[in-house]
């Protein structure tokens, strides 16, 4: 895992977590029948901001999606296997959708949908934590 330790910073932070806040508010937007693809990038984007956020108050930035995924995998335990196996599928499943223009089928969403949004306030319940001290 490449990590670069930085200085501590919870405004960069804030300003993530204020990015993904307004992403969220605008995922019904999507038709899921029509949308799956922009519908799973959204979440994605959605996480991979929060977890950098996380990052951000804990001083430290990568380069790597990769390793936002196992940053939270090794260091918050409150996300189980499954929950981080969700976020890397995601993952490959956006980088599918962004360089190959590959289709996701609307089921995919429809299985997941409860454990992203699960994932998600795991995670804004950290940043909160977090950003409040």
């Amino acid at each position: 895992m490449e990590l670069i330790k930085i200085e501590e910073d919870k405004e960069k932070a804030k300003s993530l977590v204020k990015l993904a806040n307004l992403r969220y508010s605008k995922i019904d937007m999507y038709d899921l029948e029509k949308e799956s693809s922009l519908l799973a990038e959204a979440y994605y984007e959605i996480c991979k901001e929060l977890i950098t956020a996380i990052l951000f108050c804990d001083g430290y930035k990568t380069l790597s999606h990769k390793d936002l995924i196992e940053y939270i995998k090794m260091h918050y335990g409150e996300f189980k296997e499954h929950e981080t196996e969700i976020l890397n599928t995601l993952r490959i499943k956006r980088n599918q959708l962004v360089y190959y223009g590959s289709e996701l089928p609307p089921f995919y969403i429809k299985k997941n949908k409860m454990n992203i949004e699960k994932i998600i306030t795991k995670l804004k319940k950290i940043l909160n934590k977090k950003i409040s001290k």
